[in-house]
């Protein structure tokens, strides 16, 4: 079953995720609908629980036709610095350049309990930086420079009054 992806101004957006403490079959189905959520946003290569509405640490992706998902992940190590046009299924249509480091080593644990690293690098590593955020109440907003959210803000409130056209991707190029 889909969810609802959660957008800005949504308060669950800006709230912690608890840590999941028992993986169960409840946790499984929770896993397989927000991939159904993923697959049907059509843009989307990661999702976070909260961007659901639900408050565990749970991130599930796909890159390159491989689903995957982690539990209770976290950043032990970050190394490199890498510019990328970053967009968030959350601020739908908006794409802003953010600095992130490159390289990250990911801890957490798969959906048999196991404990799992992952090294990962450019756009994976960014995925990883991007919905751990989510994970801590952290939006893309808030790793902007000042300026850059002045600006990122009124795109996307311009993006919100405009009715919506296929295809319309807005990036902006702010380093």
């Amino acid at each position: 079953m889909a969810y609802e992806i959660r957008t800005y101004g949504d308060p669950v957006l800006k709230a912690q995720a608890s840590a999941v403490t028992e993986i169960n079959g409840k946790v499984a189905r929770l896993v397989d609908d927000m991939f159904d959520t993923l697959y049907d946003s059509d843009s989307g290569i990661a999702l976070a629980a909260p961007q659901i509405g639900v408050q565990k640490q749970i991130v599930v992706w796909d890159i390159d036709d491989e689903a995957k998902t982690i539990i209770n992940p976290q950043i032990v190590e970050s190394d490199g610095e890498w510019v990328y046009s970053e967009g968030c299924l959350s601020i739908p249509e908006l794409y802003v350049d953010i600095i992130r480091p490159n390289h990250v080593l990911v801890r957490g644990l798969d959906l048999d309990g196991n404990e799992i690293e992952i090294e990962a690098s450019e756009l994976m590593g960014r995925m990883f930086q991007h919905e751990i955020d989510h994970l801590n109440g952290v939006l893309m907003f808030d790793r902007m420079t000042p300026e850059q959210r002045k600006l990122a803000m009124a795109e996307y409130r311009t993006l919100q009054e405009t009715p919506a056209a296929p295809a319309r991707r807005r990036r902006l190029r702010l380093t």
